[in-house]
């Protein structure tokens, strides 16, 4: 199977910053996934021979922590809190109201790749409740009304 030599160049840059030291497998695997917005398969191989880690260890991280995705994500992440003072505040219509503004459900990405709507737990917010973070920024008290603008901001 051929590889992709961009994530394999890539790949091993990020590994050399680490000096390929296996304890770093962790803050290897977060700058994969800020380079490439997810981990591609590609990259966990290379990264399989450079750190001479088994494959299914690499994986096993992987998809043990939520922060890393083995699929594509968009371009920004939309991670809407679920913890219990953004819950009481109104979390769930947020949601609601993402999923019709994007079109898409939660765990999803938007067809033009934009945007990933995910839920998380909590954000440690709890004073700014109801939140969402969209692409590391936090958007705080929000209503659902105010969606829209948010969005048409990042589209822009």
């Amino acid at each position: 199977m051929k590889r992709d030599k961009t994530v394999e160049k890539k790949v091993k840059e990020i590994v050399k910053k680490y000096g390929a030291e296996k304890s770093s497998l962790i803050a290897i695997l977060q700058d994969i996934q800020e380079a490439f917005n997810y981990l591609p398969k590609d990259a966990l191989i290379v990264l399989n021979e450079a750190l001479d880690v088994p494959l299914s260890r690499i994986y096993e991280v992987a998809t043990f922590y939520n922060a890393f995705s083995l699929t594509p994500r968009g371009k920004y992440l939309i991670e809407v809190c679920a913890g219990t003072a953004c819950h009481v505040t109104g979390a769930i219509t947020l949601m609601d109201r993402l999923e019709r503004e994007l079109e898409v459900k939660c765990g999803e990405t938007t067809k033009d790749a934009v945007f990933t709507l995910e839920q998380v737990r909590c954000l440690g917010c709890c004073s700014l409740a109801p939140v969402i973070r969209i692409g590391g920024n936090i958007h705080a008290y929000l209503t659902q009304d105010e969606i829209p603008k948010i969005l048409r901001n990042y589209r822009q």
